[in-house]
């Protein structure tokens, strides 16, 4: 493990209290926040581009704002915002060597939003080429690496901001998220990641990966933090505050029956539904075969439309000479790719809404783990758990992608663990639309998982009874 301790940054909503009262300045906020970065990015490399001279100019003027009076709902609060995500005057390579010096003349549509607000970018983080991986790491600008481990990936593609959240740089940022991509990073280091319902973010501005698939998405260092952003980004509104889900039913699936978590996952998953089933109608579902072929469908969507956004853009040599080893594997691989297999694979796309709509219809939202397993290793290529072998890959995205079929938002927050234990996290998905309720019923859920005054980690016994995630419904006795 890594001797670092990290220091949490504040609040947005500390900081915007902090900022009101005039017990700070944003001068100062975010001078910390770049210093913070800049040791961030010695150690762990989580950012593409730190624009100081522009974050801090923002911030005078946000000064200004506040001494007159005009101050904006997020004036003064430093973002982070994926390299994925175009940046007026600030440099955005997407992830990959072929657009190194590439400088947008426009904000995407999300960061516009923001920026009118108040928010400040001060720093670009590291993304996998073009968000086509899960492990944010780069032959061309070097790993980003985990924040309590440095010989472990973050996750990814959002690596970067997921590591500076957990590293104390900032407490929220923006990603993106095709198939996982906000909430693997966030499950593995140990923050928040929310994918909204498909279409409630704008992807203008946003580089493709699969346009059917594809989500803008918020991390933060606490559903707090990422309410904040999902509020000025009007998915929910400040109105949305009530916490009364005594009568929704939550539908537990402890596993995806072709991956079953590791025991490590496991067991924190089953110490979290026995706390979370004293506040909540906890209700065990077996999924069956309804994930059965999902991840399958899923990749074969991003291969045939991924390679429809490169090679309408350029032409194989160019991208050849261009881009990474590995896209250019995967585009190679793609020009195979038929019509009939994207249709067969949309065919299982609708199936398995159908599937999900209806177990939906008796619950409101389901939890179940984020990942089934904890942060692997730097280089890992194929993991083993349980009796599972398969690629880093498909293991991460597993218990995600299927929701990313689906258009659902879901929610990554982290489960308390053991001392000195690597993060996991608890997802949680409501139905599509249902966002504001999805993000009340995790911050009820955070509560209980974290309370206050309480140590974020306990002791796990993996030979427990309730490791092999048994939750009792609201009201019964063991």
């Amino acid at each position: 493990m890594s001797p670092h301790a990290p220091r949490a940054a504040p609040s947005l909503r500390q900081s915007l209290d902090d900022l009101g009262a005039g017990r700070m300045s944003a001068s100062e906020l975010v001078r910390d926040t770049l210093q913070r970065a800049d040791d961030t990015q010695r150690r762990l490399n989580a950012f593409a581009v730190i624009p100081r001279e522009l974050a801090m100019a923002a911030a005078d003027a946000s000064d200004r704002r506040y001494a007159d009076g005009t101050q904006r709902p997020l004036e003064g609060l430093p973002i982070g915002v994926k390299d994925l995500i175009d940046t007026q005057g600030i440099e955005t390579r997407y992830g990959s060597p072929a657009f190194v010096g590439n400088i947008p003349s426009a904000d995407a549509a999300v960061v516009r939003t923001l920026v009118e607000q108040g928010a400040i970018v001060v720093g670009k983080t590291t993304t996998h080429e073009f968000a086509w991986g899960v492990t944010t790491a780069s032959a061309a600008f070097g790993d980003t690496l985990h924040p309590l481990d440095a010989g472990r990936i973050p996750g990814g593609s959002s690596g970067g901001a997921a590591v500076a959240i957990a590293d104390g740089v900032m407490a929220a940022g923006l990603g993106t998220d095709t198939g996982g991509s906000v909430r693997i990073p966030a499950a593995l280091c140990g923050v928040t990641g929310f994918k909204p319902s498909y279409g409630a973010l704008p992807t203008e501005g946003v580089f493709p990966l699969a346009a059917s698939l594809d989500h803008p998405g918020l991390l933060g260092a606490s559903v707090g933090d990422v309410s904040v952003l999902a509020e000025a980004l009007r998915i929910v509104g400040r109105s949305d505050t009530a916490d009364e889900f005594d009568g929704a039913r939550v539908g537990v699936i402890c596993g995806i029956p072709s991956l079953p978590p590791a025991t490590n996952v496991a067991c924190a998953f089953a110490i979290a539904a026995d706390a979370l089933s004293s506040a909540l109608r906890l209700e065990e579902l077996n999924p069956g075969d309804l994930f059965s072929g999902s991840f399958d469908a899923f990749a074969r969507i991003v291969l045939a439309e991924g390679a429809l956004v490169h090679f309408a853009r350029r032409d194989p040599d160019w991208i050849a000479s261009h881009y990474g080893e590995e896209t250019v594997e995967r585009l190679t691989h793609a020009r195979a790719t038929r019509v009939e297999d994207y249709a067969l694979a949309q065919q299982a796309r609708r199936m398995f809404t159908a599937g999900l709509e209806r177990l939906m219809g008796r619950h409101r939202f389901i939890v179940l783990p984020a990942t089934p397993c904890s942060a692997p290793l730097v280089g890992e290529t194929r993991l083993a758990i349980g009796g599972w072998t398969g690629s880093v890959r498909e293991a991460l995205m597993t218990y995600t992608a299927p929701f990313n079929l689906a258009g659902c938002p879901a929610i990554s927050i982290p489960l308390r663990r053991s001392t000195g234990a690597l993060p996991v996290g608890l997802q949680v998905v409501g139905r599509r639309g249902d966002d504001a309720a999805l993000l009340r019923i995790a911050r009820q859920m955070e509560r209980v998982l974290h309370p206050p005054h309480r140590s974020a980690c306990l002791p796990c016994q993996a030979d427990r009874e309730s490791s092999t995630c048994q939750p009792h419904r609201k009201g019964e006795t063991r």
